[in-house]
């Protein structure tokens, strides 16, 4: 092997190790805030699921607090409550579809055509979006947004776009991790900041 050759083999070596090494970083983020009071921080991650999370485990005494896997979702687990309620539901991205097509055909095949119909797929851009992640909500259109303006009252409405759209009460949206073509997540953060880090899911295989 000439020298040539050799220092060819060397930088492509050093690319490779670069870059798993940054994979490695991405999937090791610490998470984005402290936790709160009587809850500890662990991470979680399921390649069947497709998911890692950094969430919260809690003991108050009176309630304890977990969370598990359960199909195709992350779900949190109350020790006086029911079943675990998912938060963080996982959906392929079929072959040829973008990201953006894939959110659209999962809210169309769980909402009401009478309310889809009348909704626009929009990026969802409250709080702060990790770079290189993209957030999807469905609003309301022009036409119905104008409507349900002139019905408002002080009592809180139903989701104007179904389960899967905008929430009056709360923070749901649908998420494209950073770096990846073939999942999409359906994220429910809820009234509060969550039991989980919004900030920091990935998606593993």
């Amino acid at each position: 092997m000439n020298n040539a050759m050799r220092l060819i083999v060397w930088i492509c070596t050093l690319f490779a190790s670069a870059t798993i090494s940054a994979a490695a970083r991405a999937d090791e983020l610490a998470p984005s805030r402290p936790p709160i009071d009587k809850c500890v921080w662990e991470k979680l991650a399921d390649k069947t699921v497709g998911l890692a999370a950094w969430v919260q485990r809690c003991d108050f005494g009176f309630r304890q607090i977990h969370f598990e896997f359960v199909g195709n979702a992350l779900a949190i687990k109350y020790s006086d409550g029911g079943a675990p309620d998912p938060l963080v539901e996982v959906f392929d991205i079929k072959a040829g579809e973008t990201a953006e097509a894939a959110v659209l055909r999962l809210l169309l095949e769980k909402t009401d055509k009478s309310v889809s119909a009348r909704c626009v797929l929009a990026p969802y851009t409250q709080g702060t979006v990790p770079a290189g992640v993209k957030r999807y909500t469905f609003n309301p259109d022009a036409a119905y947004a104008k409507e349900l303006q002139a019905l408002a009252s002080d009592e809180v409405p139903e989701p104007p776009c179904g389960d899967w759209g905008e929430m009056p009460d709360g923070i749901q949206y649908f998420e494209v991790p950073a770096g990846d073509g073939h999942k999409v997540l359906f994220v429910r953060a809820g009234q509060d900041e969550p039991l989980f880090d919004e900030q920091t899911l990935r998606v593993v295989e």
